[in-house]
């Protein structure tokens, strides 16, 4: 198939990306968001996400002439639906987005164009879902024009690169559509393109992230035990990775971002019966803030009126990505229990959390608190100078959740140091 202008709608964390890569690699290009903001801001030359090498990338895109930006889709010969699906407060799978997107396009729907799924969705939607909404446009979806899903597959930090270098898995409605969906993406992607059909496309993008979901409640439910038989678990953990068939995860204080808290609960709406291990999986991992919370509370004694400060709000380190952030959960349970909360994140300054302080700088975040919490391992966090620490708050708890601060050094700086998963044995 040939593609000479692509259409991309939803300009977040993985559309803006693809977008703007196409353009380097000679499509024309319009992304699409309804956010007027975003669109603003990136007419004016700058970007709206944290991502390493994105704003280069972006820039060359509108350089080269290539990529324009829109509130609105415009006929092209290939449309890509890159915009989120979060959950419901009762887990489940909210497409809103995806219809809204998929009926934005209708008008412009041609014979022989290809529309592309990228957003994590539930086995069936773009069989069942997706292609219903299309065919209000006269044509049949793997007849008239392609219909294809392929997941995104790439992490936070290392988008740009894993973009190109990642397998890339393309399910058809039929097996032409599949074929068109590899014509398209061949244009930039490296690694090998893989073809099958689309609901078990959407199938293996929700087995990777349920994977890693399952095996990091199996490092948290490995810290509590720690905790409760004196072991100290990042020992345990390491000592046992030893063994060539292992490879434990590292526990924390919950699972986060936009896939791995979310997508699980896909595979449990569709089919609960069947799902039950990984059900309690989401379970032990959405429980975790609030364990952490009680691991503090039993430090301090109690937490109506303390003064903590919580050191980081991504879901992971040295990113902006806040999105179901567990680093989130364990503030807001600290402000439920009556504490005073200063907060600071230093790859998203504006973020904030109801209830707490947003501290303008690390030394304010710090100043006369009680007790510091590590809820996120960037960089900055993990080279804190104990000693500097200490000169700036009144009392002497730290927690680490993230298992990167040396007891020792804290300890000698007078801080009691609890690090999650650690028990108290010694040797």
């Amino acid at each position: 198939m040939t593609i000479e202008t692509l259409c991309v709608l939803g300009l977040g964390y993985i559309g803006l990306p693809t977008a703007s890569t196409f353009a380097t690699h000679g499509l024309k290009v319009v992304g699409v968001d309804v956010n007027q903001r975003v669109v603003d801001i990136l007419r004016n030359g700058e970007v709206h996400l944290h991502e390493p090498g994105l704003r280069t990338l972006v820039q060359a895109a509108f350089g080269s002439g290539n990529l324009s930006v829109s509130e609105t889709p415009e006929p092209a010969d290939a449309f890509i639906i890159a915009v989120p699906t979060p959950i419901t407060e009762d887990k489940r799978a909210d497409l809103r987005y995806v219809r809204e997107a998929a009926e934005s396009i209708v008008p412009y729907l041609r014979p022989g164009n290809l529309v592309v799924l990228e957003s994590t969705s539930p086995p069936g939607t773009t069989a069942n879902f997706l292609a219903p909404i299309l065919s209000d446009s006269g044509l049949r979806a793997g007849e008239d024009f392609h219909l294809a899903y392929s997941p995104e597959r790439v992490l936070p930090g290392r988008i740009l690169q894993e973009l190109l270098e990642n397998a890339r898995v393309i399910g058809g409605l039929t097996p032409e559509s599949a074929r068109a969906g590899r014509d398209l993406y061949a244009l930039f992607v490296r690694g090998e393109i893989h073809l099958t059909d689309a609901t078990t496309a959407e199938m293996v993008k929700l087995m990777e992230n349920t994977f890693r979901d399952v095996n990091i409640a199996l490092a948290n439910e490995f810290a509590r035990l720690g905790e409760h038989f004196g072991v100290d678990i990042w020992q345990a953990i390491e000592l046992a990775n030893l063994h060539p068939r292992v490879s434990i995860l590292r526990p924390g204080p919950g699972v986060g971002g936009h896939c791995i808290s979310v997508d699980p609960w896909f595979l449990v709406e569709a089919a609960g019966d069947r799902a039950a291990l990984i059900r309690q999986a989401r379970l032990v991992n959405d429980s975790q803030p609030a364990y952490v919370v009680e691991r503090l509370a039993a430090a301090l004694g109690g937490l109506a009126g303390r003064e903590v400060a919580a050191l980081g709000l991504a879901y992971k380190a040295d990113v902006d990505d806040l999105r179901e952030s567990p680093a989130i959960e364990v503030v807001r349970h600290i402000v439920d229990r009556g504490a005073r909360v200063r907060t600071f994140e230093p790859y998203s300054p504006g973020a904030e959390v109801p209830g707490a302080h947003l501290a303008a700088s690390l030394e304010e975040a710090l100043q006369g608190a009680e007790a510091v919490v590590l809820l996120v391992d960037h960089q900055d966090f993990r080279s804190l100078e104990p000693a500097w620490v200490a000169g700036l708050m009144k009392g002497s708890t730290a927690l680490d959740t993230r298992g990167v601060w040396s007891v020792e050094a804290w300890g000698a700086s007078g801080f009691r140091l609890l690090t999650l998963g650690a028990g108290s044995q010694e040797i």
